[in-house]
């Protein structure tokens, strides 16, 4: 685990001292001077105070109630709503009988009180408290900041461990399965693109393009001989290899990972189609979830301008032909027109993953 973030104590403080007493000012100025790490700021005038405020940082300020707009409570009132300057303590010196001016200045953000006339030692030890509580602001702050980078760091770790273990149940499929591994990077990246089409934001994008791989996990629990059968499955045979959707819906869904969920999801519903017809609920329509719909299309395509064991690989025109034949069939015609309506984008993810020979 990394170490503790560690700010150094010598790292200096702006004081600003606000005044429109040069007297005043230079007394201030010699106190706080008196203070480890302090570097007093002094100003005349408010509004010059507050131009340098929107410019610099200030960590603790003494401002004086009574001077020329803007006076000490509007000083402090602007202060806070400037970006950064919510926290840092405000001094404020006052006369004795303004009690109703310290509670309005307490409502606008003061942080405490000095009575005019000031006493020396009570102004060090008042600024000297602010100056450390300034301090101890920073080095949460610092905390804080550390704190989230970890978080961030273990996340991230977390994350690549995921798909790790993603991938390795997709190969695990593919090396059971005809189907090669060009095929699931050609049909998640289809399916990205359908995603983007139909205007999905990233996020929802690259969900898919992470889920998308995962679609046919369940043929781990079908039977080499109906899975690897060269010629046509009879129907009993068809059946039981209709029972992977269900089946890598279940291996899935166990896991409480957003990625796994819309996996099972996808395994579950990619045979659905669009007319009802599909397995294994014979849902139609809008019932079946859009993730789903989006892989239909993309998983198909990619198998039909596909060589398998038992059939030749259709050109791409013939595939597209056939989308649009099946669309409002096996098909939401909405999938398929995203899918067509970037056909440069289709032939460059055909081209960029293409099989690698495998005994």
């Amino acid at each position: 685990m990394a170490a503790l973030p560690h700010r150094s104590t010598d790292v200096p403080l702006n004081v600003l001292i606000i005044d429109d007493s040069e007297i005043n000012l230079t007394l201030f100025r010699a106190l706080v001077g008196r203070i480890d790490g302090a570097v007093p700021l002094t100003f005349l005038s408010s509004a010059e105070a507050l131009a340098w405020c929107r410019q610099g940082s200030p960590d603790v300020v003494v401002v004086d109630y009574m001077m020329p707009a803007p006076d000490g409570l509007d000083f402090i009132r602007q202060l806070r709503r400037l970006p950064g300057c919510a926290d840092q303590p405000v001094l404020m010196v006052t006369a004795n009988e303004q009690k109703d001016v310290r509670y309005q200045a307490l409502d606008e953000g003061a942080t405490d009180f000095l009575t005019k006339p000031v006493d020396k030692r009570e102004f060090i030890a008042r600024v000297r408290n602010m100056c450390a509580l300034r301090q101890g602001q920073r080095a949460m702050a610092d905390q804080a900041a550390w704190l989230a980078d970890e978080v961030a760091k273990a996340t991230a770790a977390l994350v690549a461990r995921e798909k790790e273990t993603i991938l390795c149940l997709s190969q695990a499929a593919e090396y059971r399965d005809p189907e090669t591994g060009a095929h699931i990077l050609r049909m998640a990246h289809y399916s990205r693109l359908i995603a983007r089409n139909l205007g999905l934001s990233e996020a929802e994008q690259d969900l898919i393009l992470e889920a998308a791989p995962m679609h046919d996990v369940g043929k781990v629990g079908t039977p080499d001989f109906i899975l690897l059968k060269p010629g046509r499955l009879t129907e009993e045979e068809f059946a039981v290899m209709r029972q992977h959707a269900q089946k890598g819906c279940d291996i899935l869904a166990r896991s409480t990972s957003p990625i796994l969920q819309k996996a099972a999801e996808i395994a579950l519903t990619h045979h659905e189609k669009f007319d009802g017809s599909g397995y294994p609920n014979g849902l139609a329509g809008e019932a079946i979830p859009l993730h789903g719909r989006i892989v239909a299309v993309a998983d198909v395509f990619d198998a039909l301008t596909s060589s398998r064991p038992y059939k030749p690989a259709w050109s791409l025109d013939r595939a597209r032909d056939y989308l649009r034949e099946s669309a409002g069939g096996h098909f939401d015609p909405r999938c398929v027109e995203a899918f067509l309506a970037d056909w440069e984008a289709v032939l460059d993810i055909h081209g960029r993953f293409q099989d690698e020979h495998r005994d």
